[in-house]
Parts: C-alpha cells; structure tokens; sequence
C-alpha cells in the first residue's frame, strides 16, 4: 500500500492532537476518516484539510460498542478497507483529591480512555484481518502520564497507565494477522487541553509553575511517521514532548 491510497480513522478528530494528526495525514495524500462526538468541529477540521474527497466526518461515542462497529462500517462503506487507526480520544476528570473524585467522575474517565480504546481496537482487528492485503497499524495515544503521574490525576493516570497494556497485549495479538501496534506518548503538546500549563500548573511538590508547549503539529508528523512504516516494521513506543517541560522525576 502506498501512502496515497491508504485509509486511516482518528478517534478525538475534532479538536486539538486528534486535528493535527488528521491535517498531516491528509496532506500526504491519506484518506481519513473522522470520529468525534460532534460533527461540528469535524467538518470545521475537514474544511481545513481541503481534500473533502478524501475526507469523512462519522459521530462517534467510542465508549459505546455499536457507535465503534458503525464507524468502522461507514469507513469500510466508503474506502474499502482501514489501514490505520489512531486510536486517540480521551477525556480528564477534575484535578481534585482522589478522595473527593466521584465514581461517575471515574466511570466517565475509564469508559472513554480505556474501555473505548479497547473497542476500537477490537473492531479494527475485526476489519484489518479479514481485509485484502490483510493487516493494519494502530497507534495509542498513551500520553506521558502513562509513565509517570501528575497531582490529583488519579483515573487519568490509571487509564493511560492502562493504555500501555492494551498496546503491548494487542502487539502481541496482532502479529498472527500482520497488525503492527504502537504507542505515542505526548508530552505538552499546544491544545485546548494544555493551554492551563501555559499560565501556571500545580507540581508534585505543590507549588504552581508555567510548562513550556510545544507545536502540536510536531505531534502530527510523529503519528504520520508511525504510520507510514511498512508493516513489517514498529514503533512500539515513541515519546514526544516539549523539550524543558517536567518529566524525569517531574521536575
């Protein structure tokens, strides 16, 4: 498969890592397949890419199993076939005590960040198996906090913490039908999400302190990089991160 005629799912395309990785996949000439929970910013995203030929927005709830079935079905429907998948949608609860963290706070966290992850790989497995020429590549996106926590992040932390098993477990699984895993773990990327870090975040010893960012767009070359990697071939775990921003120890 060459990169022009390959076709790829974003999970989380609508905003911030999930739109950068979607805008770098379709300028080298991928076909991509939109999944977010509200189809405006999906088609907001696919005006920006300028290629609405190449290009299809599908409301998705990864959480739920039959939203993930039809997406990779309406991919399927209008592609042929899906050759990666950027497993990347994920959600944060409050940054408070793990003690005042509610169970709903917590479902919410583990419905999304871990279980719909699973989902997605499990229905691209389903797909990339059965598909001529079989096989695929599916990248997670980890997230630095799936090595090392941040202050009051108990459910994201244990869910990316989570991440990283699921890559390694379905790493192994896939090798019998020729689906490279890997995982990216994004440190401080320039997002919605981040912009908090930009004005001050509290640190492990409790004092608060400005992050550095880094382009989110770095981010999007490091998933196109992955993904362009013949099948025989894997990233299994790539780190990228704002080069001054706290990690080792973080500090």
């Amino acid at each position: 498969m060459t990169p022009h005629s390959k076709v790829a799912i974003v999970t989380g395309a609508g905003s911030g890592i999930g739109k950068a990785v979607v805008l770098a996949l379709l300028a080298h000439g991928y076909r991509v397949v939109l999944a977010g929970r509200r189809p405006g910013p999906l088609a907001e995203v696919i005006a920006l890419g300028a290629a609405p030929e190449r290009s299809l927005a599908v409301p998705t709830d990864v959480s739920d199993a039959g939203s993930v079935n039809a997406l990779f079905d309406a991919a399927v429907s209008a592609f042929g076939r899906v050759d990666v998948l950027f497993n990347n949608a994920g959600v944060n609860a409050p940054g408070i005590p793990l003690e005042d963290l509610t169970l709903a706070q917590w479902k919410n966290v583990v419905d999304i960040n871990l279980t719909g992850m699973f989902l997605c790989i499990q229905q691209a497995f389903r797909v990339m198996k059965a598909q001529t020429p079989r096989g695929g590549r599916i990248i997670n996106n980890g997230s630095i906090s799936a090595t090392t926590p941040r202050p009051d992040s108990i459910a994201y932390t244990a869910t990316k913490h989570a991440v990283t098993g699921l890559t390694k477990a379905a790493s192994l699984d896939g090798r019998k039908y020729d689906i490279a895993v890997g995982q990216i773990d994004v440190g401080n990327a320039a997002t919605e999400m981040a912009q908090r870090m930009a004005t001050g975040i509290v640190q492990a010893h409790g004092e608060r302190a400005i992050e550095p960012l880094m382009d989110v767009n770095i981010v999007g070359q490091s998933v196109l990089f992955m993904a362009d990697l013949p099948l025989h071939a894997n990233v299994m775990f790539h780190t990228v991160m704002a080069t001054k921003m706290p990690f080792a120890g973080r500090g």
